[in-house]
């Protein structure tokens, strides 16, 4: 096997980094024949409880794994670190004001940045799943000057997944007969999932739906599903998130040609503001991820993206102070 790839999760005994660990383990992230040394990060309160998820992994027996760092130390869970996933974040607590959830997030972000842009490889690719995901990601590119932004990323993976499943339930189809489908914008209620350039099984998708379920029932399903489940389960994604950002990863780093939804650092493609981490429809090879050119947007795709490009550019102006 060649020298282990260093993969750093954050936040690893929490609900979306128990489902994780063991995921990437098993090679379902980078492959079934690339070793492994897993970095684990989390804050001293919980070190007990990754203890006991480090007991469990030793207790998998992962041929694939070669090396197991459980920490507290954000220096030491990013020392020469191929793959870092930030899953850890602070909550929204009842009351706090998004602002306020900003300011939090930002300490945790500045502080994983900067140890990232003093010890992971230079090659680092960085995916945030913690909220608030997209601008978390921003404090964290910007606290590392010394990389590039194309090093970032935030995950909507979960948001483009979610909204395959609602499509192909309309349309009676497989998730895998639906191409071109993207989700603009911010990883939260605003984001837009763009059914434009579709395709179901070669046709349209808007020739097989109606308007008014897309704009009255498709969007709101996607933009609202992760409240839907906490409603339901009692408890966050967790699963369905541990996924996403697998499937992430691994076409980040081994590339596809299917269009995807990554959030990305903006530089004004479509006419989006720059400077704020905004998914886009991209692609991604060995030269990194391509934000997909020349898709049509009508009126109707411009409003709503103006929506979310708005709320990113208010979230980004709510914590200029820690960028």
């Amino acid at each position: 096997m060649d020298q282990p790839l260093r993969v750093a999760v954050t936040g690893a005994a929490g609900q979306i980094g128990y489902q994780l660990v063991f995921r990437i383990a098993a090679g379902e992230m980078l492959g079934r024949e690339r070793s492994l040394q897993l970095n684990l990060l989390e804050i001293p309160p919980a070190m007990d409880a990754l203890n006991g998820v480090v007991m469990e992994l030793d207790d998998c027996a992962f041929p694939l794994v070669k090396g197991i760092v459980p920490t507290d130390s954000p220096e030491t869970a990013f020392a020469n670190v191929d793959i870092a996933i930030l899953v850890g974040s602070r909550p929204r607590s009842p009351g706090m004001e998004r602002r306020d959830l900003l300011e939090a997030n930002g300490e945790i972000f500045t502080i994983q940045g900067k140890a990232l842009n003093d010890c992971a490889a230079r090659d680092v690719k960085v995916l945030v799943v913690g909220n608030p995901a997209n601008t978390n990601c921003l404090i964290a590119l910007r606290s590392a000057p010394d990389l590039s932004p194309t090093q970032f990323c935030a995950m909507t993976r979960l948001d483009h997944n979610r909204a395959l499943a609602q499509l192909a339930h309309k349309t009676a189809c497989h998730v895998s007969e639906i191409k071109g489908l993207a989700v603009w914008g911010n990883h939260s209620p605003t984001m837009f999932p763009e059914l434009g350039s579709t395709t179901v099984a070669g046709k349209s998708a808007l020739s097989l739906v109606d308007m008014d379920w897309y704009g009255n029932e498709f969007i709101p399903a996607v933009q609202q599903r992760g409240a839907a489940i906490l409603q339901a389960r009692g408890f966050s994604s967790a699963a369905s998130a541990a996924n996403a950002a697998i499937e992430q990863v691994r076409d980040w780093h081994l590339g596809t040609e299917l269009v995807t939804s990554m959030g990305v650092y903006s530089t004004g493609n479509y006419g989006i503001s720059e400077e704020i981490v905004f998914s886009y429809p991209v692609t991604c090879d060995a030269d990194g991820v391509h934000i997909v050119e020349n898709r049509v947007l009508d009126q109707f795709s411009r409003e709503k993206i103006a929506i979310t490009e708005q709320e990113l550019v208010d979230e980004r102006d709510a914590i200029k102070h820690l960028i």
